[in-house]
């Protein structure tokens, strides 16, 4: 199907699908400013060690580690980075009454910075603008623990229980919060369209979402610059870039 055509088909059925389901991941804040992972300019292409920061067990049992990752999200393009194009094309979807949920593999909160109903988005990979106690499960705001960075302390302890603490989101070889799943899910079954934007689709469970939209009978498009372990499910697979694409969808509709 010539590209031009691929285009017209998916604005028809933006057009007349009434439980729009969103799956997103780090391919569409690219145009912020925050680059992705595995891409070619992604933070663990070009900075291989930089994985070992994200990953639990190292957390945990590493001062050191701790340190630098306090540095690093000191230092993360998400605090000044503002919604694209590509975000802001969503929320219209939301405004005309089109998406029924934004499931979201990023950590930025770009999305609600947009516009949507906080509601409405399920962050399967939590959230890096709150901080989270390993020992007593307390929550707080991130910028409080950064302030407290800056003013010196190079691993901020926990304040209530002297615990390790840690953004919220979820690291590599942490444990999934089930009900968030289990919602992205029951989501991505209602869908009678599934557009999955600026995600590689191979984190699992996450990537579920597709085969699961599909199997309920909704129309799946992929939006993404590389070619993905589900693009033999799409209904259509479109590589242009994402600022421009999607507000070529969705103002269509």
């Amino acid at each position: 199907m010539p590209p031009s055509r691929t285009l017209q088909q998916v604005q028809d059925w933006i057009a007349g699908a009434r439980r729009i389901v969103v799956l997103t991941g780090a391919g569409i804040s690219t145009d912020s400013g925050i680059p992705d992972f595995r891409g070619p300019q992604g933070v663990w292409t070009r900075n291989p060690a930089a994985e070992k920061l994200s990953t639990l067990q190292n957390y945990l049992a590493d001062r050191d580690v701790r340190v630098a990752a306090w540095q690093s999200r000191m230092a993360h393009p998400a605090w000044t980075a503002q919604p694209n194009r590509a975000h802001r094309a969503l929320v219209g979807l939301e405004r005309r009454g089109r998406l029924h949920a934004l499931i979201t593999q990023n950590i930025d909160e770009l999305h609600q910075m947009a516009g949507h109903d906080p509601a409405r988005v399920i962050e399967v990979h939590g959230t890096m603008r709150r901080a989270m106690c390993w020992g007593c499960g307390l929550r707080m705001p991130m910028s409080e623990v950064l302030e407290r960075v800056q003013a010196g302390e190079a691993d901020p302890p926990c304040r209530v229980c002297g615990g390790i603490l840690k953004s919220d989101t979820i690291s590599f070889g942490q444990a999934l919060v089930p009900s968030v799943i289990a919602r992205a899910m029951a989501a991505a079954g209602e869908a009678d369209l599934l557009l999955a934007i600026g995600s590689t689709l191979q984190v699992y469970p996450v990537a579920g979402v597709v085969p699961v939209a599909k199997e309920a009978g909704a129309k799946v498009v992929i939006v993404v610059d590389q070619a993905t372990p589900m693009d033999e499910l799409a209904d259509a697979v479109l590589r242009d870039p994402i600022g421009d694409v999607l507000p070529a969808l969705c103002d269509a509709s």
